[in-house]
């Protein structure tokens, strides 16, 4: 089976039940798919990885052996690999979460219920020194705690101090008008602004304080500040669009010069009725969104931080499929 192929099956099941005798150090995570769970763990093959959070139920099965080595198991899925522990939230990085938790209530996102914190630039740079030998990149992501305004302000002087640290820093954070431009002069090599759902009326539904439009625009700055292949934008596929209308999306991004990151939606209690989407839908919606790319002379594979970079929540075109 191609490795396009299956990931998409593993990303469907979307978490694991880990067994044997490997010691694991689960990923704890503060944002993203995972912020507030249990967990997870990266498994890795020749082809690429894929990030798993942890869940004894699960209809997968991780049997890993004290070397790292490992086996995935479970229905239609049978395939040997390895364990590749993360550095800060994914391996190779350190992909750091400036505050935790969010005064806004998106449907769909887990990072409100968790502890509010505020991490220092002296914590974050600690954190980074004790790793600069492991990681390729520096990704920086945050909460809204107090204000848009605040929260950016903090971004801009975390840049500022991990620059020259001397490796790609990336930044995904809510935006204003001028923040590309700001990031940009304080040393971020890329950024990811997330208009999350494929359509307005969807975005209205799950994230009521936000505003979707503002969104676009400031992506188009973004891309006019830092160039093409160097703007990331998460769309959730799940939240109840039509494949026309992801694919719609999808079109618009790549005609701005957005590299679309198709995220398979994490199931909440926040979105009853909305199942994870199939592993027929999350290829084909990749498949699509390569086609894209190429006709716009994208390319995911240049990306130098955040998701895109990993790649474990996620089925990417022009390296998975």
């Amino acid at each position: 089976m191609h490795w396009g192929d299956l990931k998409a099956r593993i990303l469907a099941y979307g978490t694991v039940r880990l067994a044997g005798t490997y010691r694991f150090h689960p990923e704890q995570s503060s944002a993203g798919p995972g912020a507030g769970g249990g967990g997870s763990v990266f498994f890795a093959t020749s082809h690429g990885r894929i990030r798993l959070p942890l869940d004894d139920h699960s209809l997968l099965t991780l049997n890993a052996d004290a070397d790292g080595s490992a086996h995935l198991t479970g229905p239609d899925i049978d395939v040997y690999g390895c364990i590749e522990e993360a550095v800060y939230h994914c391996p190779r990085q350190a992909f750091i979460t400036l505050s935790e938790g969010c005064i806004f209530s998106c449907r769909y996102c887990a990072v409100p219920t968790i502890a509010k914190r505020i991490k220092s630039v002296e914590e974050v740079t600690t954190m980074i020194e004790r790793v600069i030998g492991d990681i390729d990149a520096i990704s920086l992501t945050s909460g809204v705690l107090d204000s848009v305004e605040e929260d950016e302000a903090r971004a801009v002087a975390m840049v500022r101090a991990v620059a020259p640290f001397g490796v790609p820093v990336g930044v995904s954070i809510y935006p204003l008008p001028g923040t590309p431009q700001r990031l940009k002069d304080a040393g971020a090599c890329e950024v990811k602004f997330n208009i999350e759902a494929a359509t307005e009326d969807l975005f209205r539904e799950m994230c009521p304080d936000l505003d979707y439009e503002d969104t676009w625009t400031i992506l188009e700055e973004s891309v006019s500040v830092f160039g093409r292949n160097r703007v990331f934008s998460n769309v959730i596929l799940g939240l109840g669009e039509t494949d026309a209308e992801m694919e719609a999306c999808i079109h618009r991004l790549v005609g701005i010069g957005v590299i679309p990151v198709i995220r398979p939606l994490t199931p909440s209690p926040n979105l009853p009725g909305l199942p994870r989407p199939t592993a027929d839908r999350i290829l084909r919606m990749t498949v699509f969104a390569g086609e894209e790319l190429r006709k716009a002379g994208l390319n995911h594979t240049q990306a130098q931080t955040m998701c895109t970079l990993c790649g474990g929540c996620d089925l990417v075109a022009g390296r998975d499929v």
